[in-house]
């Protein structure tokens, strides 16, 4: 496991990063599975899941078998990293134009 992962492991709960090591090392599950490879509860896993997602460590897709159903899998660290830039530099343009917007307006 690389370095940026654990840094986005670090602040999350036991239950996250119990789910996280599953996917990572199993693959693909949906919820009940992951509940029953944890032996969480699907409560405790979706919250998990929504942690993780947040996160950039988990996606969400739809089952190839059921449309209703959602699988989630661990995002590789070279996917993540690609990911992550485009709102990093979003959100400091945003940031940029707000003292801008501020001003316009008054």
């Amino acid at each position: 496991m690389d370095e940026g992962t654990r840094e986005l492991l670090e602040p999350l709960p036991p239950s996250a990063k119990l789910v996280y090591y599953v996917l990572d090392a199993e693959g693909r599950f949906d919820q009940t599975g992951l509940a029953e490879e944890t032996r969480l509860s699907t409560r405790t896993v979706r919250f998990a899941v929504e942690k993780l997602t947040e996160v950039g460590l988990v996606e969400e897709g739809l089952c190839p078998r059921d449309a209703r159903r959602s699988v989630y899998q661990a995002v590789p660290p070279a996917e993540r990293d690609a990911v992550d830039e485009p709102e990093a530099a979003a959100e400091s343009a945003s940031e940029a134009d707000a003292p801008a917007a501020a001003v316009a307006e008054d």
